[in-house]
């Protein structure tokens, strides 16, 4: 699965999701563009964007893009905190439906 990492995530969450392309908003050169416009942007591009940003859901119209928006529900955004999600959210992207949203931990 071609996935997008937002910036709010570290880099390393890369490493833990062997199995799929990952990327991140950095590396694809996107680094500031507005949530709106840099969900449209991953969807021409990627299957599932992957965030902590929790207000997401409620600023932008996810039913309308054709990619599945995972949400980490860390304590905070460090790797150390993010670690633990990492199995429900491999569950998760096995079982992905597009134009949704879905919370892991928390």
């Amino acid at each position: 699965m071609r996935i997008l990492l937002d910036e709010s995530l570290p880099k390393a969450l890369r490493t833990r999701l062997r199995g799929h392309d990952v990327a991140t908003v950095v590396g694809c050169g996107w680094s500031g563009v507005r949530n709106g416009e840099l969900l449209a942007l991953a969807a021409t591009r990627f299957e599932a964007f992957l965030t902590a940003d929790q207000n997401l859901e409620y600023q932008q119209n996810l039913s309308a893009l054709p990619l599945a928006v995972f949400v980490l529900m860390a304590l905070n955004n460090r790797i150390e905190s993010i670690d633990p999600l990492v199995p429900e959210l491999l569950a998760a992207l096995q079982d992905f439906t597009p134009r949704s949203l879905r919370r892991i931990g928390g």
